[in-house]
């Protein structure tokens, strides 16, 4: 890796514990998710990086995928997974933390289990002959929270990441994958996902975040602006209905359902927690290079 691409992998996650912090201080119960995911997008920009995705703002059984639209009403309650990402020139950081709003003991609980799965796997990665391999991590990860009396999500995944790709291929399971791939010298996100409930999550109600799948053409002049506006400003890092009107208006929302009939760009589906289980989430992302491993969120 060049020291120019590691230098803005750790300024991305600088940026990140920064704005890990600041969630820390506007989260609150009933604070419009319309509010809150603009403040982190913009206190993000303002500390010179950009969103790597749209702010995730997952309640309860909703374990990710969820944005606020352009004109959403609905209130911070319940638990509250806050999902965000930074990039500097497509070199990301990627972050997670859990509220509870309701001074609940139960997700209290199940918010330490994820935190503690978190701080487990990432003490198990380590530089020496022996490589520490995905099924490892998938083992300390379930292990703890089975231990504090819940459910690993089995079918979410931590991942590789590289420029402009946020999940690059390998995957960092919440369970032992009986894979046992080394984690070599890369960037990978950490993220359990801890519930009550049966652990698996399917795919609920479109979310609104959306990523360029293939490029082609498209005949209509207004997707077609919109399209060239996707690929200059986000390339292939998810990006939301929301950013999109903001830029173009409420009548672009015709255009992304057409770019996605073409197959052009994909929208990603709400992930639900199958028996409708309240569902926690800690995320860190970590560089490991030829010397040192670091938690570059962190």
């Amino acid at each position: 890796m060049k020291q120019e691409e590691k230098q803005k992998i750790l300024k991305a996650g600088e940026i990140a514990s920064q704005i890990r912090e600041y969630v820390k201080s506007i989260v609150k119960k009933d604070i419009l998710l319309l509010e809150l995911a603009e403040k982190i997008e913009s206190k993000i920009i303002e500390l010179g990086g950009k969103p790597a995705f749209p702010v995730n703002l997952s309640i309860n059984d909703i374990a990710a995928h969820y944005t606020p639209s352009y004109d959403d009403k609905t209130l911070a309650h319940g638990l509250l997974k806050v999902d965000f990402g930074v990039h500097i020139d497509g070199y990301i950081a990627d972050t997670a933390l859990s509220f509870d709003l309701e001074n609940n003991e139960e997700n209290k609980k199940l918010i330490q289990a994820a935190e503690s799965a978190l701080k487990n796997a990432l003490g198990k990665v380590r530089l020496n002959k022996s490589k520490t391999t995905t099924s490892q991590i998938g083992i300390e990860i379930s292990k703890t929270i089975e231990n504090n009396g819940f459910s690993p999500i089995i079918n979410l995944s931590g991942h590789s990441i590289e420029q402009y790709e946020l999940h690059s291929g390998t995957t960092i399971p919440n369970i032992d994958d009986n894979r046992n791939l080394s984690l070599n010298q890369g960037l990978y996100a950490i993220e359990p996902f801890a519930t009550t409930g049966s652990g698996k999550v399917y795919d609920g109600k479109y979310s609104g975040i959306y990523k360029l799948e293939q490029e082609k053409n498209t005949r209509l002049p207004t997707a077609r602006k919109i399209l060239e506006y996707i690929k200059e400003e986000y390339q292939t890092l998810p990006f939301c209905s929301r950013w999109i009107i903001k830029k173009f208006g409420p009548a672009s929302l015709l255009s992304l359902k057409q770019l996605q009939q073409q197959g052009i760009i994909h929208e990603f589906a709400q992930l639900v927690e199958y028996s409708h289980k309240p569902v926690s989430q800690a995320e860190h992302t970590i560089l490991i290079d030829e010397k040192e491993v670091i938690v570059t969120t962190g």
